[in-house]
């Protein structure tokens, strides 16, 4: 199997079975995100500690299999890792999306980078880039308890 047809697998995997779509118990920060040009919609669901640890993170949502596979993604990433350290994956990743680098983070293991990089075919169709980034933004606007909703028209 070659790298893209692992990319592919993974995607198709995280869109057919998505992790953590469900509203996690618990949570203390929330926020919708909405793609209209595809029309995905999202709603993150965060708890993050008193250390600032995301010790769960949770989405809901209908969208594109890009859109729900990057979601489920996105929280089997984050979960379980400092809040900063969670920014900064968030920040490597979207600038992946859009750039096409790689991740160079250290914080995450081999499987989770592999499987973050899953989606860096996206930055070849720019309309599925806003799919790709949407729970990723809107995860940033649950932490910082932003009460807009998060609109893909209005961000890079």
């Amino acid at each position: 199997m070659d790298l893209k047809e692992l990319y592919q697998e993974i995607i198709l995997d995280h869109g057919k079975n998505p992790r953590n779509k469900k509203k996690c118990d618990g949570f203390n920060k929330e926020a919708e995100g909405y793609n209209p040009l595809c029309g995905d919609k999202v709603h993150v669901f965060l708890k993050l500690d008193d250390n600032k640890k995301v010790s769960d993170v949770s989405f809901e949502g209908e969208g594109c299999a890009i859109s729900m596979a990057s979601a489920s993604i996105m929280t089997e990433i984050v979960k379980g890792k400092d809040f900063d350290i969670a920014k900064k994956i968030i920040s490597e990743f979207l600038t992946m999306i859009r750039e096409g680098s790689k991740i160079t983070i250290n914080n995450v293991s081999k499987n989770e980078n592999v499987t973050m990089m899953s989606l860096s075919g996206v930055k070849k169709f720019p309309m599925r880039v806003k799919c790709a980034t949407l729970a990723w933004h809107t995860f940033i606007s649950a932490a910082e308890g932003k009460k807009e909703t998060v609109n893909t028209e209005k961000i890079d």
